[in-house]
């Protein structure tokens, strides 16, 4: 999927005007993919795959929620989630504090893209 999208955006960028003037000022392919087309390519794979991760934390504390994920004794946020809503009543903390663990780490992860998406997008830039 990032190859895909990776190749998806040197095609984009390769067929922008700047490209064809630097490759009239006479610079090589090789100087051309390494300073132009690459940094401005990379950036869409990069953001794509932090906001995902967010997706594959979810994901695992679902299936270790479900039962499906690592077993014990392998501490994983869903299972302690899961065990501990035998005790919400009197013991709440045992599942909130995990469950606050998943909520900030995949925040912290879209907020982290967004942010990489803020740098690295010269076309976000004024």
């Amino acid at each position: 999927v990032y190859a895909r999208l990776g190749r998806a955006e040197a095609m984009k960028v390769k067929s922008q005007p700047y490209i064809e003037a630097i490759r009239a000022v006479g610079a090589k392919d090789l100087r051309i993919i390494a300073f132009h087309v690459l940094p401005m390519s990379i950036s869409p794979v990069i953001v794509q795959l932090t906001l995902r991760m967010g997706t594959i934390i979810l994901t695992a504390a679902g299936l270790g929620f479900l039962g499906l994920g690592a077993q014990p004794p392998t501490p994983e946020w869903g299972a302690i989630v899961s065990d501990g809503r035998n005790y919400l009543v009197n013991q709440w903390w045992i599942s909130t504090f995990p469950g606050m663990a998943i909520a900030f780490v995949v925040l912290g992860f879209n907020l982290l893209g967004d942010g990489i998406r803020d740098i690295l997008d010269p076309r976000l830039r004024r």
